[in-house]
């Protein structure tokens, strides 16, 4: 991996179909060693050799903390997505020999919590069996509440009922069960937090439903990390380094900085952890903001580009890299 994360190399020993959209992969060390250790919350970028091009995709521990024998992720595949979710269901194979990286946790539980409130949509249930695993083997309080489509698609619904019981909400869309955040929220003991996970819009429905209901900013945490969006093409100069690189039109900006053969840091490469964060020496055109690190301000200040996910429109740009 790049720097800010060290690479891993794994083996995949398992691949499991669980349900027409998703995969599982579970990953060892070819010597069967313990792998590093890591909280509830956390993922790995998984490292994708695509005939000559590689991928570096983060994707959410599953796999229960308190054994590392093995780390296991799901994917949910996207046919009209950058390739990485088909890449996983069509070419790794059990047996196979990948890299990955050491985990990083950018959604972390807090501890000081007296409860824990989480609400998953689609796949965005993945950090959470690992979050349930954890506070379920410290005798934590939580209770969690699942949106999906349907009954075929309530990933690891069905286990974790398994394991937590009454702990465990499911909503499914063909019957119109609908989460009731209001009267939910409102009936939380003092000390709750609040973990939200899934997509973009059920995300910005609770941070604001919440924020409405009165709940302070630091008790409530998200994930969502955005993918890189296509677009035209366009020209930047790196200052720092002295060249010039051109990003493709399904091509992030960090992507062709890596190209270019040079090693800008990353954790999440969705936009979430600052990391890659790049001055901007000048502009002449627009910026497409697509991340959820800087703010509004940051945005209209034209001053700061996070090339994970960000694009750009114009005649000319300069970064400091």
């Amino acid at each position: 991996m790049k720097a800010g994360s060290n690479r891993i190399e794994a083996v995949v020993t398992d691949v499991v179909a669980v349900n027409e959209l998703v995969k599982r992969f579970h990953f060892e060390r070819p010597d069967g060693g313990i792998l590093p250790t890591f909280s509830g919350g956390a993922h790995i970028v998984v490292e994708m050799r695509d005939d000559g091009r590689t991928r570096l995709n983060p994707y959410s521990l599953m796999s229960s903390p308190l054994d590392t024998r093995d780390y296991t992720i799901s994917v949910r595949r996207d046919d009209v997505g950058r390739g990485g979710s088909l890449f996983m269901h069509s070419r790794v194979k059990p047996g196979q020999s990948m890299v990955i990286s050491n985990p990083v946790n950018l959604f972390s539980l807090d501890l000081r919590a007296k409860k824990h409130l989480m609400i998953a949509g689609g796949i965005g249930i993945t950090p959470f069996v690992a979050q349930t695993s954890q506070l379920a083997g410290e005798g934590g309080n939580f209770e969690l509440h699942y949106s999906c489509r349907s009954d075929a698609l309530a990933t690891y619904a069905d286990v974790l009922k398994q394991r937590h019981g009454r702990r465990i909400h499911v909503y499914r869309d063909d019957h119109d069960e609908k989460l009731d955040l209001p009267r939910l929220l409102a009936g939380q003991p003092l000390g709750t937090h609040l973990y939200v996970c899934g997509p973009a819009g059920m995300i910005t429905w609770v941070r604001n439903t919440a924020a409405a209901a009165g709940w302070p900013a630091e008790t409530v945490h998200y994930e969502h990390f955005a993918a890189p969006q296509p677009g035209k093409p366009f020209d930047v100069t790196l200052a720092v380094s002295g060249i010039g690189i051109r990003v493709g039109e399904h091509e992030s900006l960090l992507e062709a900085i890596e190209a270019a053969g040079l090693d800008p840091p990353y954790l999440c490469r969705g936009g979430v952890c600052g990391q890659c964060e790049t001055n901007v020496i000048s502009s002449d055109g627009k910026f497409l903001h697509n991340d959820h690190w800087l703010s509004e301000e940051e945005h209209r200040s034209g001053c700061k580009i996070m090339p994970c996910v960000s694009r750009f429109e114009g005649k000319s740009l300069v970064l400091e890299r």
